[in-house]
């Protein structure tokens, strides 16, 4: 019986507006409830606001630092992973998932896209990236995390 939960990484902004942080609450939410694994970038914005949801909802959260300093992780990350790696650590963030959902974001956001796609990892766009060919699409936050389980087991929807 494999007893692996999937692993879902939730990226965007590390600045984020109030109306972004709902929405990566609300995924982050989506995900725990799931009873699914929250990876992230470990630091503000996006990445906080996700990881915040997804503890609240019985969820587990690991955060990807770029630096080595665990004190740099926000305070809803569980396992914090210290790489050292600064912006490299983006191709350890998607390697790690079993599907990724991108928020709006700048050029850290887009490098995991990018990397995602790179290595053949489903990437979920919500309510972001529309200019961008190749991603899966939602308008809601769980409409997101479904197709991301979904996509993460293998549905070749």
């Amino acid at each position: 019986m494999n007893r692996r939960r999937l692993a879902i990484a939730v990226i965007g902004a590390g600045q984020a507006s109030s109306e972004q942080r709902i929405l990566a609450r609300e995924v982050g939410s989506e995900i725990g409830r799931r009873n699914g694994a929250l990876i992230c970038g470990g630091r503000g914005g996006v990445m906080e606001a996700a990881a915040q949801g997804a503890l609240a909802a019985g969820g587990h959260t690991i955060g990807i630092l770029p630096g080595y300093n665990h004190a740099d992780a926000n305070p809803h990350i569980e396992f914090v992973i210290a790489t050292g790696m600064g912006q490299a650590r983006n191709m350890i963030v998607v390697a790690s998932a079993d599907a990724i959902i991108a928020l709006p974001g700048e050029a850290g956001t887009l490098s995991e896209i990018g990397l995602a796609m790179k290595i053949g990892r489903p990437v979920i766009a919500l309510k972001a990236w529309e200019q961008l060919s190749g991603l899966h699409r939602a308008d809601t936050p769980g409409e997101a995390v479904a197709l991301a389980f979904a996509l993460g087991r293998g549905d070749p929807r």
